[in-house]
């Protein structure tokens, strides 16, 4: 569970980086979360866009992605989700 510190912290360095996965009509497939998360273990901390042809809910989108990439939902704004997961061998990220 992330402090309200190390959010605001991970959510500078995510405006920074530029680097944006999107979810589509498709939604969450199994291409998707390989993708995500082979992007957690080298990023850490990724930005995922959902587009306006997701049916979802983007609360219910961000819940499933967190629980099924076993990732801390760090903010949800408009239509962009911003996911941290530490890389336990290697972290790139430093908290506090």
């Amino acid at each position: 569970m992330l402090t309200k510190d190390e959010k605001k912290l991970l959510k500078t360095l995510a405006i920074k980086d530029k680097t944006k996965y999107q979810v589509g009509k498709s939604e969450i497939t199994d291409s998707l979360l390989t993708m995500l998360d082979k992007a957690l273990e080298a990023r850490e901390l990724i930005r995922i866009e959902v587009l306006k042809s997701a049916s979802t809910p983007i609360m219910e989108l961000t819940l499933d992605l967190s629980s099924k990439l076993h990732a801390d939902v760090v903010s949800v704004v408009g239509r962009v989700i911003i996911l941290f997961r530490r890389n336990k061998e290697n972290p790139k990220i430093k908290l506090k």
